[in-house]
């Protein structure tokens, strides 16, 4: 008998497709049908009534539910912007420079990331009463940026461990300043690690819902809050939308950036 050359399925690579099957079913099924049902006639997502562009239409018209998009949308970029800013600068100061309290720092910043989110909910309101902030736009940008800035030092930090020294070093040598050596070495080696945790950040502050609900006025409200709310009476329309446009930035974003990111390169 000849051997057969066609490569046989055993049992145990069926059964290893089929678990990645379901595992990317389990993940990316609820996406899908999330998407389709924003275009259901349909109000209820359970019976497929036609394709229709009509809770599109009542979207741009829901003023309440828009603000409080763009609201997140504007607090999510400059609490993203300004805890990678700091936060690179944080990661910085704790890998090249050598001062008293250079632990402590690092602890501090490990003990923000572990604490659960309703400790630093209730932590940031005691502090804003104590110190007379009105709770609302600044009292939310303050506490975004406090706890995405952990995740920025530790994701910049990583980056900076993985640094050869050899080229810090030659270019103190050949005569380039402090500020030379982050402009020309440092930071364009540093873009992939920036990138990622303005991400991170932007994300981090576009879906909280536990700290912002403690630490917002009832003059601004954010997406999270007023979905949250929308949800207790059932699943609207209009949240299918927002959330499908919502997918659809995050994706943009995901591809443009390491595009930008691979043409400076």
């Amino acid at each position: 008998m000849i051997p057969s050359n066609k490569p046989v399925l055993s049992l145990g690579s069926g059964l290893r497709w089929l678990f990645i099957a379901g595992v990317m079913a389990f993940l990316y099924l609820p996406i899908v049908v999330l998407v389709v049902n924003s275009f259901n006639e349909s109000k209820y997502g359970h019976k497929w009534q036609g394709f229709s562009f009509k809770w599109y239409e009542k979207l741009w018209h829901n003023d309440a539910l828009l603000e409080a998009f763009f609201n997140s949308l504007t607090v999510a970029t400059l609490s993203a912007t300004c805890a990678t800013i700091l936060g690179t600068l944080m990661a910085l100061a704790v890998y090249r420079y050598r001062f008293r309290f250079r632990q402590s720092a690092s602890a501090l910043i490990f003990v923000v990331l572990m604490s659960p989110d309703i400790v630093l909910a209730i932590t940031f309101l005691i502090v804003f009463m104590a110190l007379g902030i009105q709770l609302g736009f600044w009292s939310l940008l303050i506490a975004h940026i406090t706890f995405c800035l952990p995740f920025v030092v530790i994701t910049v930090y990583s980056q900076l461990k993985g640094f050869d020294g050899n080229l810090l070093e030659a270019a103190q040598d050949l005569g380039a300043k402090e500020s030379q050596v982050f402009r020309l070495v440092i930071l364009p080696l540093l873009r992939p690690a920036i990138a990622a945790s303005w991400l991170l950040s932007f994300t981090l502050s576009l879906d909280d819902v536990i700290i912002s609900s403690f630490v917002t006025g009832p003059g601004f409200e954010i997406l999270p809050i007023r979905v949250f709310s929308m949800v207790k009476v059932g699943v609207s329309p209009e949240v299918n939308v927002l959330a499908t446009l919502l997918m659809l930035i995050s994706l943009v974003v995901v591809i443009i950036v390491p595009l930008l990111l691979r043409r400076k390169t």
